[in-house]
């Protein structure tokens, strides 16, 4: 189906529609949203489109479906697969959910809270703190990551070990269908029986079935008791075995495990400021964990200095700090969710985001680093990432004589097929949690089985027959559509 550019009577009635706060077409206003938050993918728009509330959102996708004109929907602006970016075209419609920044409502008693799209997730950590719940979900980007982003990414972040993704946070959700109609599945029942769970549906469908207005979230009782630890090892199998034997003492207590090498420490250490090493010598690699327990439940402090302490004295590890307070605790947290930044202030480099799994981790680092170094000499691998959900961020740096863009567009395709082929022989996934967005849409239609394609696009065809949602993002178009 061909869409089309929106004409100047489309345009007039958006802007009627939504008055001067919710409608632009001034190059000024919409530069800062037509870049990816890497910074490699630059997009037009014919105008960037801000609704306050769900209605305005039912008539803006209306009057789109009429039109046959695209929409891209668009949260914090944080996705590392241009998944919000729209095409060099011009022709799209950039739907921005910023305005709708309303925690509908927010319940200690039943665990809940309805937040916007455009809620940052940072604002609802605050709200479910000030009544003492939590919100668990926590990634780098929280303080312009959007909950509606979060949802069609089926965000994953540092603590999916204990909750799992977004998907195991979503209780219900509104969403504009690619028609205009509006899913109300807002109700956070628990238990709902009524068919296919369209809610998980748009979990991690970026925005390609229609538009995330709203989500029911589930919230757990705050932590009463935290406590941070940095760890220095000498392999990523001593970490794998670390983290068994926490879990043996503490239970479900831990909940995050992050692992990074020495070169992603000294990268940070580099380039943010503010940030200083936590051990006294260098180590091969190191591990953040975080353990809570509620009150009245296990001290995890104590739990982690007894494990740590009988893992050094057993050789498993080499040296151990645990935070003092919360500053320490933050301090520490910073480092790990300083290394995308980092990396960036570096320079470019060919980034991906794999999964594996868990019990397979610790080799693919070793053994996925000298495939690659091998492969494209003087290459330099970071890897790093959530050992305890087998996330792998695989990234590769040109080598240091390499002028960097002229090398990764020589070579960084093959870098990525080389890394993806390594993920996907592991029976892993060549997307762990930053989803497929318009960067990653030829691997994946390379290396995909070919029946979870054929779904993907027959679920988009039913629901979005006109393709005007989310256009060349995520659902790879079969190859006899090609040329349409």
């Amino acid at each position: 189906m061909t869409l089309l550019a929106p004409d100047d009577a489309l345009l007039a009635r958006l802007a009627e529609r939504l008055g001067p706060r919710g409608f632009t077409t001034d190059p000024a206003d919409m530069e800062p949203w037509l870049t990816d938050w890497r910074g490699r993918v630059h997009g037009k728009a014919a105008a960037l489109l801000s609704p306050a509330s769900t209605a305005q959102v039912v008539d803006i996708v209306r009057m789109a479906a009429d039109a046959r004109v695209a929409i891209v929907p668009q949260g914090g602006n944080s996705s590392m697969v241009a998944g919000a970016t729209p095409s060099a075209s011009g022709t799209a419609l950039l739907l921005s959910l910023r305005r709708m920044r309303a925690i509908r409502s927010i319940s200690e008693q039943d665990g809940v809270a309805v937040a916007e799209a455009g809620v940052v997730l940072s604002d609802l950590h605050d709200a479910a703190a000030a009544i003492g719940r939590r919100f668990p979900l926590s990634l780098g980007a929280k303080g312009t990551a959007t909950i509606g982003g979060l949802v069609s990414t089926n965000a994953g972040g540092v603590q999916v070990l204990r909750f799992g993704t977004m998907r195991s946070l979503l209780l219900g959700i509104e969403a504009v269908l690619p028609d205009g109609a509006l899913f109300d599945g807002i109700s956070a029942l628990r238990k709902d029986n009524r068919g296919y769970d369209l809610r998980q549906l748009f979990a991690g469908a970026e925005g390609t079935l229609g538009i995330v207005t709203a989500a029911s979230l589930r919230l757990y009782p705050a932590a009463a008791q935290r406590a941070v630890a940095w760890i220095g090892l000498a392999t990523p199998h001593d970490a794998l075995a670390l983290l068994r034997r926490l879990e043996r003492a503490t239970g479900d207590a831990i909940e995050s495990f992050e692992i990074v090498p020495d070169d992603g420490l000294a990268l940070v250490l580099r380039h943010i400021p503010g940030v200083r090493a936590p051990l006294g010598q260098p180590h091969a690699w190191h591990v953040l964990v975080e353990a809570t327990a509620p009150e009245g439940g296990l001290d995890p402090r104590d739990a982690l200095e007894r494990v740590l302490g009988d893992a050094i004295e057993s050789g498993l590890i080499e040296d151990a700090t645990i935070a003092a307070g919360e500053g320490q605790a933050e301090a520490l947290w910073k480092l790990r969710e300083s290394m995308s930044e980092a990396e960036r202030i570096d320079g470019i480099a060919a980034k991906h985001d794999v999964s594996v799994p868990v019990s397979l981790m610790p080799d693919f680092l070793r053994s996925a680093r000298d495939e690659v170094e091998e492969a494209f000499p003087g290459a330099r691998v970071l890897a790093f990432g959530h050992l305890g959900d087998g996330n792998v961020h695989f990234n590769v740096r040109p080598p240091l004589a390499a002028e960097n863009a002229a090398w990764l567009a020589e070579h960084g395709a093959a870098v990525s097929m080389l890394v993806h082929d390594l993920a996907t022989a592991s029976g892993g996934s060549i997307s762990a949690e930053h989803g497929i967005g318009q960067t990653k849409l030829a691997e994946f239609a390379r290396t995909a089985d070919p029946a979870r394609l054929a779904a993907l696009r027959a679920i988009k065809a039913a629901l979005d027959p006109l393709g005007i949602m989310n256009p060349g993002k995520l659902v790879p178009l079969a190859p006899d559509a090609q040329g349409q």
